[in-house]
């Protein structure tokens, strides 16, 4: 027996949750919209010999691929990674990498904003026991979730320090994901970083640890709260987007009961 958690988001449409250029838009066509056009799959047919005049439903959604739950490539991040190869887009991604041992992180306790560095995972993973091993795939439980479809989701939440997704990649790590809109710290944190310290090396640091060590990062998960420390797979197989820097994905945790 299996028992699935869905620990993806609902993709919706005109939600403040995105910057407004990525904002999903979704035309929905009902069955009645589409009934007369069928007639032009089924030359003689007429909406009269449709049941109760009813068509197919269809949609039309104008995405960005990092709209809703999403698996980001190494492209996204710099056009190299491992020093020097090619990036991958999304449909070069190792299926392998995208299936693994699930460990939740749970930093709720950290404030907005707060700059998660190697010392505070290692300060957890001392805590609960566990050691990571490679081919685990890391959730991060931040909390951010909480606030999808509003402004605040785009600021809430801890992120990830370049030093510490090195670190987790050293481990093993091919795959991690969180439930805030970034995997780096919420832009406006490091923005204010930066105008503080003069240091670029901040700016979208965690995606930039792509360029040195390729890992793929999941974004707008939720529902993590649900889960364990570990003890069940991860399924996080994108959608494969010829080229592209990320694709939708329908992530799930698989426990054996």
């Amino acid at each position: 027996m299996k028992k699935i958690v869905d620990i993806s988001m609902v993709l919706e449409e005109d939600l403040p949750s995105d910057p407004e250029i990525q904002i999903p838009h979704i035309q929905r066509r009902n069955h009645k919209d589409t009934a007369p056009e069928m007639g032009n799959y089924f030359p003689g047919a007429t909406i009269d010999d449709l049941p109760e005049g009813n068509g197919w439903a269809i949609d039309f959604a104008q995405l960005c691929t990092h709209s809703g739950t999403h698996l980001d490539a190494p492209w996204h991040y710099y056009p190299t990674m491992n020093n020097g190869e090619k990036a991958w887009t999304i449909d070069e991604v190792p299926l392998e990498w995208c299936v693994g041992n699930g460990v939740k992180v749970d930093m709720r306790d950290k404030p907005d904003g707060y700059r998660l560095m190697p010392e505070d995972f290692e300060e957890y993973f001392k805590k609960v026991g566990y050691e990571l091993q490679p081919g685990d795939i890391l959730l991060l439980n931040t909390g951010a979730d909480k606030r999808w479809g509003t402004k605040e989701y785009l600021v809430a939440g801890c992120g990830v320090s370049k030093a510490a997704t090195l670190w987790m990649i050293d481990k093993g790590v091919h795959v991690c994901g969180t439930d805030g809109w970034s995997w780096d710290v919420p832009l406006p944190y490091e923005a204010k970083m930066f105008q503080e310290t003069g240091d670029a090396s901040v700016l979208w640091e965690g995606h930039r640890a792509g360029a040195e060590k390729a890992y793929c990062h999941i974004e707008k998960l939720t529902n993590l709260e649900a889960l364990p420390l570990t003890g069940y797979t991860v399924c996080a197989f994108p959608i494969k987007i010829k080229g592209a820097s990320a694709g939708w994905s329908r992530v799930v945790a698989i426990f054996e009961e």
